[in-house]
């Protein structure tokens, strides 16, 4: 392990495990043989189906950042294109195929030590308050040990993004400010993506741009000010502390052994995430 905590250390590669289900070709063309073109499409069929056919408001709530105007593009529509049971089949299968391709030659004791382990700080998780989180440990486990790492990876970061959204709760801050202030501790080169990623029109985007700088949070010219810097180093600890229990739960050495093991997994998981992806996703430092 390193210096990094250990809720981050293991968040950046589950994160990565999860994340194929996104980017990978392989899981792309499933949801397309579903009926479900274009990344968004099914990035909010598959990552909402757990919840059922909802529509855009409990979506909104969970995902945070996302502009509201653009979840309702996507939902309840995609619900006429595929049932969540089929939105939720075809994302566990693109992203059973995508890790068979990604993990080709790994030994199979290897994954399934990995998804051993995986599965048991998933089984650990902290469901109340963690919505997306909760209804992904509600499904049923695949039996395979690619399904299983996939399905335990999925759980964890949603419990962590549940985690995540309550950090910046806390800390006062709404979906768009949330998206503005990440851009800016970026260097602003961020908002070029995530501004139309998210949603967000330029109006809304300049509003909540405002709101940050009468809190104090940007400069004259849009600059990060340090007391922006220390609100999200609290905002990102909170999330680490409230993401710490399935790790605390499944023990120390185990946690090292289960990080260990997927080191070399998450760093071929990462080939296929593209370094301006619109999630944004990126490897936590070493």
């Amino acid at each position: 392990m390193t210096s990094v905590s250990v809720p981050r250390q293991l968040w950046s590669l589950f994160e990565a495990v999860h994340a194929v289900t996104y980017f990978d070709p392989a899981a792309r063309a499933a949801f397309e043989a579903a009926g479900l073109r274009g990344f968004w499409r099914g990035y909010f069929a598959g990552r909402s189906a757990p919840l059922g056919a909802v529509g855009a408001g409990p979506v909104t709530a969970a995902f945070f950042g996302f502009a509201p105007a653009m979840v309702a593009r996507a939902l309840p529509d995609v619900w006429t294109r595929i049932t969540p049971a089929a939105a939720l089949a075809a994302r566990v299968d693109g992203a059973r195929a995508a890790l068979a391709g990604l993990l080709a030659g790994v030994p199979a004791a290897h994954l399934a030590e990995a998804a051993e382990l995986l599965s048991a700080a998933a089984g650990a998780v902290d469901l109340p308050g963690r919505v997306l989180a909760a209804a992904n440990a509600d499904l049923p486990w695949p039996d395979d040990p690619l399904g299983r790492l996939w399905h335990a990876a999925t759980i964890l970061r949603e419990q962590r993004g549940d985690g995540h959204v309550a950090a910046l709760l806390t800390a006062g801050v709404d979906g768009s400010e949330s998206v503005v202030w990440r851009s800016v501790l970026d260097g602003g080169t961020l908002a070029v993506r995530m501004q139309p990623a998210r949603g967000w029109s330029d109006q809304q985007w300049q509003a909540a741009a405002g709101r940050l700088a009468d809190r104090g949070w940007l400069t004259t010219d849009g600059a990060p000010t340090a007391a922006a810097r220390t609100a999200y180093a609290r905002v990102e600890a909170l999330t680490d502390q409230l993401a710490a229990g399935p790790w605390r739960r499944l023990g120390e050495d185990p946690t090292q052994r289960c990080a260990r093991l997927l080191e070399p997994l998450a760093a071929r998981a990462w080939t296929v995430v593209p370094a301006d992806n619109p999630i944004p996703l990126r490897p936590a430092p070493g």
